[in-house]
């Protein structure tokens, strides 16, 4: 798919987009006959995963190393070349599980947040006849 299907499905401007290619974080899957860059439904859903992490306050590097961890392990296939030791796997699941944990840690103090502002806005609510 084009870069603004793409857009359009994730929710995110194609100057983003750009930005994460330019980065490194994504890459797309092919090009056109004209050599404008096509998205796979794998490239929507590692934006997405891009995506969901900024809002929780993830840095572009951390996204990176999440990236690369997961690429890792998926890439990892028992007598295969990309077949991982037995230490780099359990290393790059305690990171991939390091990860879910700050991620939950962060919904956590988000909802908190949410809560002290809803309870503001209640209280002004209240105030006003």
């Amino acid at each position: 798919m084009k870069i603004g299907e793409v857009a359009a499905r994730t929710e995110l401007s194609l100057r983003t987009i750009r930005q994460y290619e330019d980065s490194g974080l994504v890459v797309p899957s092919a090009a056109s006959e004209g050599g404008f860059p096509l998205y796979t439904d794998a490239d929507v859903a590692r934006l997405m995963v891009i995506r969901r992490m900024k809002p929780l306050g993830f840095t572009l590097d951390e996204t990176r190393e999440l990236l690369d961890a997961v690429d890792r392990l998926a890439a990892d296939s028992p007598g295969t070349p990309a077949e991982l030791d037995p230490d780099t796997r359990t290393a790059l699941v305690a990171r991939v599980r390091g990860y879910e944990r700050a991620a939950a840690g962060r919904v956590a103090e988000l909802r908190a947040q949410l809560a002290r502002a809803e309870e503001f806005a209640d209280s002004l609510r209240a105030r006003v006849p």
